[in-house]
């Protein structure tokens, strides 16, 4: 948790997340397999333009986290709802 607590930027997740959803839902010719690669791009330039354009390992590390983090949030939340469905007979 220290490491999730250190280096995932909320805001950089939370973007991340949903440009993943539209990506899954709205560009069927992008396969989900890129959709991970693409979150971690994205993380990593969204954190460097949020930190003034520096590079430091410390900030690339923390965008690529982010970006990541955000694809299995989603696959978490899916889980979960997709229980709850299925427990509910739906």
């Amino acid at each position: 948790m220290e490491f999730l607590s250190r280096y995932v930027v909320l805001i950089v997740l939370f973007i991340c997340l949903c440009l993943g959803y539209i990506i899954k839902h709205s560009i069927p010719m992008i396969p989900n397999r890129y959709i991970p690669l693409i979150m971690a791009i994205v993380g990593t330039i969204l954190n460097v333009w949020i930190n003034g354009w520096s590079i430091t390992p410390e900030i690339l590390l923390g965008g690529m986290a982010s970006g990541l983090a955000s694809t299995g949030t989603h696959e978490l939340v899916r889980n979960i709802v997709g229980r709850n469905e299925t427990e509910q007979g739906l």
